[in-house]
């Protein structure tokens, strides 16, 4: 299964999952033109390189591309709860029911959608298999509970929020107290080690590949966000380049 992170971040997100002829975008949050400039540099072609594009929630950072659906024709699939911000009910294309899987081609692709927790109507986030492999994209939501771990769990790649470092976040004066409290609260984001913490809970250490993404410009540093997964997961005796493999984007 190939993973191609097309952009990432409170600017955007756009993530394109390929195995054989499938393909799909997880989220379109860049504009239409970047998407197709980032599809185009990588080799992907967005006529026949991607089937559908599923949507996380609908900020803007996460649909702003959605124009590229229309283009090319790609249906669109999205929780009852986010069509309400992406378009009329009579131009619904695609409905996702967390918990189920609801896309799924004659070689075994399929995509299934789990809960997550954010201020949205309905978030989720996305299990993607084919059969061999698994991917788990797991994007804006302020904490991961029980459901999303079983979710995720034996993935052999995950792509995963790593939004702030708590102490970064608290001493940022530009932050009034109302936004770094959403943040901080179970429908903000992710922290480093909230991260690390569901990292250590899944990773078993059998070579998966492990992206952390949508970290902040202001509140975080990859290099404190690498550290923090580096240690949780040293403490279960796994090593970066060894048991696992990881990337900050």
């Amino acid at each position: 299964m190939k993973v191609t992170i097309l952009a990432s971040g409170s600017t955007g997100n756009c993530i394109h999952i390929q195995s054989g002829n499938a393909g799909v975008l997880i989220d379109a949050g860049v504009p239409k033109t970047k998407i197709e400039k980032r599809m185009n540099e990588h080799g992907i072609n967005p006529v026949t390189d991607v089937q559908a594009i599923f949507i996380t929630h609908a900020h803007g950072d996460h649909i702003k591309g959605l124009p590229l659906a229309a283009k090319y024709k790609i249906p669109i699939y999205a929780t009852d709860g986010e069509w309400k911000c992406i378009a009329e009910p009579d131009e619904k294309d695609g409905l996702v029911c967390p918990g189920k899987t609801f896309y799924r081609n004659s070689e075994g692709f399929s995509v299934t959608a789990f809960k997550v927790h954010h201020d949205a109507y309905e978030p989720v986030g996305y299990t993607v298999t084919d059969g061999e492999q698994k991917v788990s994209i797991c994007l804006d939501t302020g904490k991961v509970d029980v459901e999303m771990i079983e979710a995720m769990r034996g993935s052999n790649i995950y792509i995963i929020e790593a939004n702030h470092d708590v102490d970064m976040l608290e001493q940022n004066e530009k932050y009034p107290g109302s936004v770094k409290a959403r943040i901080l609260s179970e429908i903000g984001h992710l922290s480093n080690d909230q991260t690390a913490d569901a990292l250590r809970r899944m990773v078993k250490g059998t070579g998966e590949r492990i992206f952390l993404t949508h970290l902040s410009s202001n509140n975080n540093m990859p290099a404190l966000a690498e550290g923090t997964v580096r240690r949780a997961l040293r403490q279960k005796g796994f090593e970066a380049g060894r048991h696992y493999h990881l990337e900050v984007v």
